[in-house]
């Protein structure tokens, strides 16, 4: 795609946003079911891996749309409406979290649902045959990684890798800066570097370090 194409692709989002947006303002129940179809699978996978499990995800989903919708009129237009229904998202799953007695987030279990998935930018830290990454033993240690990460940098990794949001997009998906989002980006595939080393290394012991 071209300089261009990527522009117009960008004016062509935000004027459908616009055109939503003014639409749900106005009280257009067609938009709003327009909005939660064109949002709720992208919202649904996320609230999933930060939750643990499918009924709290639902049920979240749902106060994220209602939380949304109440407060469109607040809607500034500084990020795109679906950076800012990830942040509603992300907000209304740690208030969760937070909660006495709120089950544990097990990363683990939900990446269990993917199988075979690695992230993308795994393959940029070694020069390893991609078929060393189908093996049982570098998944089991990826998904353990993962799941031992601190809070600050599971989260980053998820919408950044798991999810594909840009740097900017994360980070104002978790009201932090966007060069604290690539510290943390960066922290956290160090630690996964760090965490699958012990396994990779004896089949590669002359690589180098990339990162």
């Amino acid at each position: 795609m071209t300089p261009m194409d990527d522009e117009t692709a960008e004016d062509m989002t935000a004027v459908d946003d616009t055109e939503l947006i003014a639409r749900i303002q106005a009280g257009d129940k067609t938009a709003c079911d327009e909005c939660i179809a064109l949002h709720s699978p992208a919202l649904e996978r996320l609230l999933l891996r930060l939750l643990g499990n499918e009924q709290d995800a639902e049920d979240v989903l749902q106060e994220t749309f209602l939380n949304a919708f109440r407060a469109i009129d607040s809607f500034e237009g500084r990020s795109s409406l679906s950076t800012w229904l990830y942040r509603i998202a992300y907000n209304a799953a740690m208030m969760r979290l937070r909660r006495p007695n709120a089950p544990t987030v097990s990363v683990e279990e939900t990446l269990n649902e993917m199988p075979g998935y690695v992230p993308r930018q795994l393959f940029d830290w070694c020069c390893l045959p991609e078929e060393t990454y189908d093996s049982a033993e570098v998944q089991n240690e990826l998904r353990q990684a993962i799941a031992a990460m601190p809070e600050s940098l599971q989260t980053v990794f998820m919408l950044r890798e798991l999810e594909g949001m840009s740097t900017e997009e994360t980070a104002v998906t978790l009201d932090i800066s966007t060069s604290a989002a690539k510290v943390r980006l960066h922290r956290a595939r160090q630690w996964l570097r760090d965490a699958l080393d012990p396994i990779l290394a004896p089949q590669d012991s002359g690589r180098s370090s990339v990162i």
